[in-house]
Parts: C-alpha cells; structure tokens; sequence
C-alpha cells in the first residue's frame, strides 16, 4: 500500500510540530532541560500515536521524530537547546539533497511521489518538473540556512514559528507562484 500524499504532505509540514511546541513553552517557563524533555516525549509520543492509530508509522515521522529524539539527547547531555533547534534545518537541508539527487538521477522526486500514487502528468507538464524539482530543492536549501540562523541567533520562540507557521506558509506561498508561472507557460505554448 502506497503512502496516502496528504499524509505525507501533512507528516512533512505538521510533523515534529508538537514537540517544537511543547520545548518552546516549556522552555520559556521552566528551562531548557524540562522543555527538551517535554520536547521529545512528545516526539515520541506522535510515533506512539501514529503507530496506534494507523497500524504504521510513516518514514518521515521515524525520520523527523528520530532525529528530534537523538538531537535532544546530545542538547541533553550538551545541556544546550542548541542541537534541539537544528533538527528542522538538517531536516531540510536532506530534503534539498534528496530533490536534487532525484535530478541526478534522472527521476524527479515530485513526478516519482505522483506516479507512486497512480497520477500521471500531462507531457507538457512533466517536461517542466526538473525545473520546479530543482527550484523546490533550492527553496528548502534557502530555509535550511534561515532555520539554522533563527536556531543559532533567534529567541526560542520566533525559532518555533519559523518552523511551524514560517515554513508553511512561505511554502504555501512558494507553489502558488510556482503553479501561476507553470499555467503562464503552459498557456503561452498553446
């Protein structure tokens, strides 16, 4: 059974979010050992649940929550957040290297995650998509250095909305443009 892409979309953009939010306030209040502790409980408590309500967990929850669990056992032993907070720009920065792999590859990763789930492009449409690869790729690359920044000089929470309502919405706002340029030019063709 192929992943359902909302899930995966939402795993992407949501996953991770609750541990993030649960370090940033009780970091604030109580200090950054309780809030990397309440971090990764809940970390661990989204495999837990994703593993009790679907049966399986996905890859990029093991991924994400995987990491988080790990950077937050070095931020624990390092007592620093610093390690914590750098879990979503390596996070993105892998995505950009496996976007561009897949261009390497000669396999475009979004046309590979559509075709995996039975859809299929329009030539025009496909023939476009190692560009739009290559421009995503570049994007997660760009946000990775902002998070890595915010992780390193921002307060721990502007550091959270980065990483939940920053990244969503500027990628939300990314494929909206990228959408409007690709019916321009599939218009222009016709």
């Amino acid at each position: 059974m192929n992943p359902n892409p909302k899930k995966t979309a939402a795993g992407l953009f949501f996953g991770g979010l609750l541990p993030v939010i649960a370090f940033t306030f009780i970091e604030e209040y109580y200090g950054i050992i309780p809030g990397l502790i309440a971090g990764m409980i809940f970390g661990l408590g989204e495999i837990i649940w994703e593993l009790y309500r679907h049966k399986k967990v996905q890859k990029i929850t093991w991924i994400g929550n995987g990491m988080l669990l790990v950077l937050g056992g070095v931020s624990l032993i390092s007592s620093e957040g610093i390690w914590f907070k750098l879990q979503p720009a390596l996070m993105e920065g892998a995505f950009s290297l496996v976007l561009w792999g897949s261009l390497i590859m000669k396999k475009p990763l979004l046309v590979y995650l559509a075709e995996q789930q039975g859809q299929t492009f329009p030539e025009e449409i496909k023939s476009r998509m190692n560009g739009i690869t290559f421009r995503v790729g570049v994007f997660f690359a760009i946000h990775a250095a902002l998070a890595t920044w915010a992780a390193l000089y921002w307060s721990t929470t502007n550091w959270a909305l980065l990483k939940g309502v920053g990244l969503t919405v500027s990628f939300i706002l990314y494929l909206v443009i990228e959408a409007l340029l690709l019916r321009r030019a599939i218009l222009k063709q016709r």
